[in-house]
């Protein structure tokens, strides 16, 4: 990072991402060195300007980490190594954790020190004068050996307003010692965006160095907090990818790229890998084995979502009614959910979606509204089975052909030894241009099972069916006080290796519901394969 000149406000932000190392330490998040390997390569390729890698040395993964990345050929970021100023009372050239970021290989670190005096008192227990040598010592001997140094102050924003005289030493300190940003860190997310803006502007004038912030997710103010931090003149932000991190997690990188550059009018990535914001989220989640939430703001699958007919009516006429930034921007698309909130503007802009011309058939959008919002009326919703849905509206007109009828099925669930797990088969009995099929086939669990003979009867009139494999399976019971006996609600995700589909049932029965969700999944793939692909 440059120096600055003056106070000048007009600058590019810099993106600090610590995915690898503060989303690591989520609860639920452990990364295999292999998983960091292609999150740093993703960010790279995405825009990042630093990736913090992780403590090089804290444990065997981290260690064979930092001996491949070094050797990978970043286009953009660069790899950065995390580490903590030097213990106290030991030199800087002989303490291991210095010792170990030097042995990474990497040309940045970033080095975290005590800057409230709770902890300078409590966990160091050193004096101030020492815990301001620590300071120094460990950023000048980095500095001297490697191309950028930051320092990292700990606890910032507390130790501000218990102590400044000592905080604002320790930044001193480190601008001092060489470092090439000082990072305001509100390291137990407390902060609120109005406090923080005024503790960076009184602090601003007072360094030279280029100053960053991190924010923690704790008050759910670290992306408010990070662009005050900006509007204020910090000019490096750390954050992570859907906001991963310990406890309430960090700022959210993926919230915060579009806020700058599509609100604020700073730069942070060229438009292009703006566009692929998204998929960058989803693919760190998927690493991350985490369930992307469907509500994240830009890149959420509901992010863009329109429910209600009054609003689904003005998006059409003019997406600006209710959207804030067009969806493509971030790589993100527009939806319209279907429900009995519903009005026939949302139906009209399915079938748009579907292909579908409903002016073929007189009231077809009546009676399709009126359908939907009988089966909703039963348990069923449409919002997550798109798939479903079209099938209901192609039956409503008269475009949804019978490709079998269930003469019968069964399902046996047996449990021999205690020790042994459960045996699931199934059979069905199905026909199909009046010649009947009859097939078994085991799973695991009885809905597989089904899944499995269902399929195995089809497919020697189908093939197509071979590529479709149930990809998600969820049940939800719905309210009703009878128990065991209530209602259940089964969605199942099914795809075929080029696209994904979802599909609803509902019945008392787990294995009813599961066998609607099923038969839909498979009926609307074959609406979707040409007649062709059929075995005489």
């Amino acid at each position: 990072m440059k120096k600055r000149k003056g106070s000048s406000r007009a600058r590019r932000i810099v993106l600090y991402d610590s995915t690898l190392r503060e989303g690591d330490q989520s609860a639920h998040i452990n990364f295999s060195k292999e998983d960091k390997l292609r999150i740093l390569e993703k960010l790279d390729d995405f825009g990042m300007d630093y990736v913090e890698g992780g403590w090089p040395g804290a444990n065997p993964k981290d260690t064979a980490f930092f001996q491949e990345a070094v050797r990978l050929n970043l286009k953009q970021a660069k790899l950065t190594a995390f580490g903590m100023t030097r213990r106290p009372e030991v030199t800087a050239s002989r303490d291991p954790g210095i010792r170990t970021i030097l042995r990474s290989g990497v040309r940045v670190a970033t080095l975290v020190g005590k800057t409230w005096d709770l902890h300078v008192k409590e966990a160091l227990r050193v004096s101030y004068e020492e815990n301001l040598r620590m300071i120094r010592d460990s950023i000048s001997f980095l500095k001297e050996r490697l191309e950028e140094v930051f320092f990292d102050a700990e606890h910032f924003f507390d130790g501000y307003m218990a102590n400044p005289e000592h905080t604002l030493r320790c930044i001193q300190a480190a601008e001092e010692a060489g470092a090439d940003c000082i990072i305001l860190c509100d390291t137990n997310g407390g902060m609120i965006p109005s406090r923080l803006r005024q503790i960076v502007r009184e602090v601003f004038p007072l360094v030279k160095v280029p100053l960053g912030i991190h924010a923690h997710n704790d008050s759910d103010l670290a992306v408010a907090n990070s662009l005050a931090a900006v509007q204020e003149g910090a000019v490096q932000i750390q954050g992570t990818i859907n906001g991963y991190g310990e406890r309430c997690g960090n700022a959210n990188l993926c919230s915060v790229i579009p806020s700058l550059q599509l609100k604020m009018n700073m730069p942070c990535v060229p438009k292009e890998k703006l566009r692929t914001l998204r998929e960058c989220s989803r693919f760190v989640a998927e690493l991350a084995n985490q369930i992307p939430d469907r509500q994240r703001p830009y890149v959420g699958e509901n992010a863009f979502s329109h429910k209600g007919g009054i609003h689904v009516s003005a998006v059409t006429k003019n997406p600006r009614t209710y959207e804030h930034i067009p969806p493509e921007a971030v790589g993100n698309q527009r939806r319209f959910l279907v429900s009995d909130v519903s009005g026939k503007s949302t139906i009209g802009e399915k079938a748009k979606q579907f292909g579908l011309d409903l002016k073929g058939k007189k009231g077809a959008a009546q009676e399709i509204m009126d359908t939907m919002k009988d089966m909703e009326k039963k348990g069923y919703r449409y919002e997550g089975a798109d798939a479903s849905f079209e099938l209901l509206m192609k039956k409503a007109l008269g475009k949804r052909p019978k490709f079998f009828n269930l003469v019968g099925f069964r399902v046996m669930d047996e449990k021999r030894e205690e020790r042994e797990p459960p045996y699931s088969e199934a059979t069905v009995m199905i026909e199909v241009d009046g010649k009947v099929e009859h097939t078994a086939a085991e799973g695991e669990g009885p809905v597989n099972a089904l899944d499995n003979a269902l399929r195995k009867a089809l497919e020697k009139f189908y093939p197509q069916l071979r590529s479709v494999r149930l990809v998600d399976y969820k049940v939800r019971v719905l309210p009703s006080g009878e128990g065991t006996g209530s209602h259940v609600r089964v969605l199942i995700q099914s795809g075929d290796g080029k696209r994904e589909w979802s599909t609803v049932g509902v019945s008392y029965n787990i294995i009813e519901a599961s066998w609607q969700a099923l038969v839909d999944a498979v009926e609307y793939k074959l609406l979707m394969e040409p007649k062709s692909s059929r075995k005489a």
